[in-house]
């Protein structure tokens, strides 16, 4: 895995960023300490070379309707490469899997699953999940309360002070 190379004006970019995605160029620029046009070369780099990888609107679960979210751990039959494949492929078209790792341990897969409420997610397990092929078992755990939330990646690694 390639990390890239950031100076000090990246960081404070990437930063900036993560806390306000529409955050204009000027305004950004001027919080940064660099002119604009320096500034969108330094962003559309940034673009370009994966450190930024898109922009999004995060909307509250609960008030789009969504209040409910079940962990599920997923082991599969056996994990050979067609068995992977078939499941990434089945899961990715799922729009309420929000989150699916590969995992070591217990099982095999690890999702983050939104529904408006039990019965959709029950719909959910048992007209989709159950019916990939391979699949094994299924734990489902449902979130009681979201104590932590986080969308901003720490980059204290790189060397960005506060």
């Amino acid at each position: 895995m390639l990390i890239l190379e950031l100076d000090a004006i990246d960081r404070s970019i990437l930063k900036t960023l993560q806390a306000d995605a529409r955050i204009s160029n000027v305004e950004l620029a001027e919080k940064i300490n660099l002119s604009p046009s320096p500034c969108l070369r330094r962003v559309r780099r940034l673009e370009s070379e994966g450190a930024i990888r898109s922009y999004v609107t995060l909307l509250d679960p609960a008030e789009v309707g969504l209040p409910v979210s079940v962990f599920v751990q997923v082991s599969l039959e056996r994990q050979v490469d067609n068995a992977l494949e078939n499941f990434e492929r089945e899961i990715v078209a799922r729009p309420e899997v929000m989150e699916c790792y590969l995992m070591t341990g217990d099982s095999d897969y690890l999702l983050r699953v939104v529904a408006p409420d039990l019965e959709a997610y029950q719909r959910f397990l048992l007209e989709h999940l159950t019916r990939i092929s391979g699949v094994a078992s299924i734990k489902s755990s449902i979130a009681l309360k979201q104590v932590s939330y986080r969308t901003a990646l720490p980059l204290a690694h790189l060397g960005l002070v506060s």
